[in-house]
C-alpha cells in the first residue's frame, strides 16, 4: 500500500528514533511505498530547533521526504504557530495515498487533509497524539487558546474521516478525549518501542560486555545509565547528586546526551565524579549500545522515548510514577519513584544493588515481555489495522 506520514504539526528531524522517524522505516521493511511530508522545522547543530529550507531528498532509510514552505501572506511567527503551509492538497494529490498517518494534527493546514478525503473516501487515515497536560497546554492561553480552541477545531476537523487517534501514552489517550472531544470508540493506546534493527537482539550480551569495556567498568561494577534531553524536569542532576553521595565504589552511573542552557553549569559540576561518567552526546544509532551496558536504567522525572525504549531492549528500569504512564509496567519489569528527590533515590539504587533475586526477576520479565510487546516491527503492523 502506499502511505504518507504527515509531519506538518511539529518538528521533523532526520535520523532520530522518535516514532515519526521509526513508523515509515518500519512500513518500509514491510513492503509499502512509503513517502514523508514534512515542515522545515528541525533540529540545527543535533541541539537547538530551527529551520532549514524547503526540499526533497532521499532519508538514510531509503523514504523520500518533501519539506513544505509555510505559507508567506502571514508573518513567519503566526504562520508556524498556526501551522499554516503551501502546496498540501497538490503533493497529496499527485502521491494519491491508501493510507494517510499523521503525526499530531495540530496544524491549519489540515483542512487541506480534510479535503483530499471528502473526494477520495477509500483513503485510511490515523492520528497519533502526542500532547498531554505534562508536555503541552501548561499556561492559559496554550490550555485555552491554542488547544481547547484551535488545535480542537483541527482535530474535529479530520475526525469523520479518522479510523483511529492513537495516543502514544495514556494520558494522550485522554487528552483527545478531554481536550480535544474525541470519541472514546476512536481513540487508542499505539505504544512507543525500540527499533530492533538497529542492533543484532541475539548478541546483546556481547554488546554490553563490549561497551562496558569500553567505558572501563568492571563487569562487577553495578552500572545505572540514564540519559536523554538533559532539561530541569528530567531530574537527571538530582539522580547524579545521589550517585555521587552514595560514594560506593561498585555503584557507577552512565550519563548520556546534551544538557539545555539552563542544566550545564549543575551538569559539568559532577564532572570530577569517580562515580560518574558523563559522555555528553551521542548518535542516535548508538543508544541503545550505551543503554545496554545498564544493569538498571534510570528515569527520575519526566517521560522520554528513551522508556519504551529501554524496555523494548529487554532492560530492567526504574521510572518517575505519573498518571496515565504507568502502561511502562509489565508486571514486574520496573519498580517507580514517588517522588524524585535523593534519599527516595538511594534507597530505589540501594535496594537493587543489595537485591540481586528482585533485578534478575526484572530483567528476566523485561525480556520475555518487553522485547516482544515494545517492538516497533509489530507496533508499526497495528498501527494501520483497521
Amino acid at each position: 500500500m502506499k502511505i504518507l506520514h504527515c509531519c506538518l504539526a511539529a518538528f521533523y528531524i532526520d535520523n532520530y528514533s522518535y516514532q515519526e522517524n521509526i513508523l515509515p522505516k518500519m512500513h518500509k521493511l514491510q513492503g509499502h511505498d512509503i513517502t514523508i511530508l514534512a515542515s522545515t522545522e528541525t533540529y540545527i547543530s543535533s541541539a537547538v530547533l530551527g529551520y532549514v529550507k524547503p526540499s526533497s531528498y532521499i532519508n538514510r532509510d531509503g523514504i523520500p521526504v518533501t519539506r513544505i514552505p509555510y505559507i508567506s501572506w502571514l508573518p513567519h511567527p503566526i504562520a508556524k504557530k498556526l501551522r499554516i503551509y503551501k502546496g498540501i492538497n497538490k503533493f497529496v494529490t499527485e502521491f494519491n495515498p491508501d493510507i494517510i498517518f499523521l503525526h499530531d494534527c495540530q496544524f491549519i493546514g489540515i483542512k487541506e487533509i480534510v479535503s483530499f478525503a471528502k473526494k477520495n473516501p477509500q483513503v485510511k487515515i490515523y492520528v497519533d497524539g502526542h500532547t498531554d497536560f505534562i508536555n503541552s497546554a501548561r499556561n492559559w492561553i496554550s490550555k485555552n487558546i491554542l488547544h481547547k480552541i484551535i488545535y480542537k477545531w483541527c482535530a474535529k476537523k479530520i475526525e469523520p474521516y479518522t479510523i483511529k487517534f492513537y495516543g502514544v501514552l495514556p494520558l494522550r489517550v485522554e487528552f483527545f478525549k478531554k481536550v480535544y472531544g474525541i470519541p472514546s470508540q476512536k481513540t487508542e493506546l499505539l505504544l512507543l518501542g525500540a527499533d530492533h534493527t538497529m542492533i543484532e537482539m541475539s548478541k546483546r550480551s556481547e554488546i554490553r560486555q563490549s561497551f562496558r569495556k569500553k567505558l572501563n567498568f568492571k563487569e562487577t561494577d553495578f552500572v545505572i545509565v540514564t540519559g536523554g534531553k538533559i532539561d530541569r524536569r528530567k531530574n537527571i542532576h538530582v539522580l547524579m547528586k545521589a550517585v555521587d553521595q552514595l560514594q560506593n565504589e561498585n555503584i557507577k552511573l552512565l550519563v548520556f546526551g546534551l544538557p539545555s542552557d539552563e542544566m550545564k553549569s549543575e551538569i559539568e559540576a559532577y564532572r570530577k565524579s569517580k562515580f560518574i561518567k558523563n559522555i555528553g552526546w551521542i548518535p542516535s544509532e548508538k543508544t541503545y549500545d550505551y543503554l545496554l551496558v545498564a544493569d538498571i536504567v534510570f528515569f527520575p522525572g519526566t517521560h522520554s522515548v528513551l522508556w519504551e525504549q529501554a524496555i523494548g531492549l529487554g532492560l530492567p528500569c526504574v521510572f518517575k510514577k505519573w498518571e496515565g504512564i504507568q502502561h511502562v509496567d509489565l508486571n514486574g519489569n520496573c519498580i517507580f519513584l514517588e517522588n524524585e528527590d535523593i534519599p527516595e533515590i538511594k534507597e530505589k539504587i540501594l535496594k537493587l544493588y543489595m537485591d540481586k533475586k528482585l533485578l534478575m526477576s526484572m530483567k528476566q520479565v523485561a525480556e520475555d515481555r518487553g522485547t516482544l510487546e515494545f517492538s516497533y516491527y509489530e507496533i508499526a503492523k497495528k498501527a494501520i489495522e483497521p
